[in-house]
């Protein structure tokens, strides 16, 4: 199965230590089974390693759609809980202007099937699974991206109120109901200078799966 062993974001590491992600002096952190590395230049996810892909795809594919892609070894370090209770990682989200291709893209390249296509308005989701994460790939009429992009990332926490407490209304919005049925977001504001749009969410009720996404 093919799984997500890294994320690079472009992102100052000092600004995810400032509100409880333990990063390590390389810019390296670990969220679950997954790797974050974060480097300089311009803000924002600049590509992902995946792990265990059908060998056909690991020296003919550097993109996905769009997508900077690389292939690696899964992380052999366990992950642990983050001073802001921050344990792994929920979803990716993906912005697109061409869902089923870029969704097309994914499952060829991966092995991993398009799990449903979620309409709400004129709001379009389709989900994937990588190990761990779940890969939401978003479109909308006016989007603004003019191929498949890397937009942000839900964090899974074991305390919602603590993180919220720990970064103040200045950084993070206060935690409200999820769509998902049972489960409480919150969003990191600008303010907190992550590189990317990040939230955080109480933990997926295993008994649902991707199709609650």
């Amino acid at each position: 199965m093919t799984t997500v062993a890294e994320f690079v974001i472009g992102a100052d590491p000092a600004a995810w230590s400032a509100v409880g992600f333990d990063v390590d002096a390389t810019g390296l952190m670990q969220l679950g089974g997954i790797r974050v590395r974060f480097v300089d230049g311009e803000p924002g996810m600049r590509s992902w390693v995946l792990a265990d892909a059908p060998a056909a795809t690991n020296a003919a594919v550097t993109e996905i759609d769009g997508l900077a892609t690389t292939f690696g070894d899964a992380p052999d370090v366990p992950g642990h809980q983050h001073a802001n209770t921050a344990f792994g990682i929920d979803h990716v989200v993906i912005y697109t202007p061409h869902l089923e291709q870029t969704c097309e893209a994914i499952a060829s390249a991966t092995g991993a099937p398009l799990k449903r296509i979620r309409e709400v308005g004129a709001l379009r989701q389709g989900f994937h699974r990588l190990g761990e994460v779940v890969v939401e790939v978003v479109t909308y009429p006016t989007i603004e991206v003019d191929r498949a992009t890397f937009w942000g990332l839900a964090l899974n926490v074991a305390d919602i109120d603590t993180v919220h407490t720990q970064c103040g209304d200045d950084l993070m919005s206060p935690p409200k109901d999820a769509v998902q049925s049972g489960r409480r977001i919150a969003s990191f504001r600008a303010a907190a200078q992550l590189g990317l749009p990040v939230a955080v969410m109480t933990v997926r009720d295993p008994r649902e799966g991707v199709a609650a996404s």
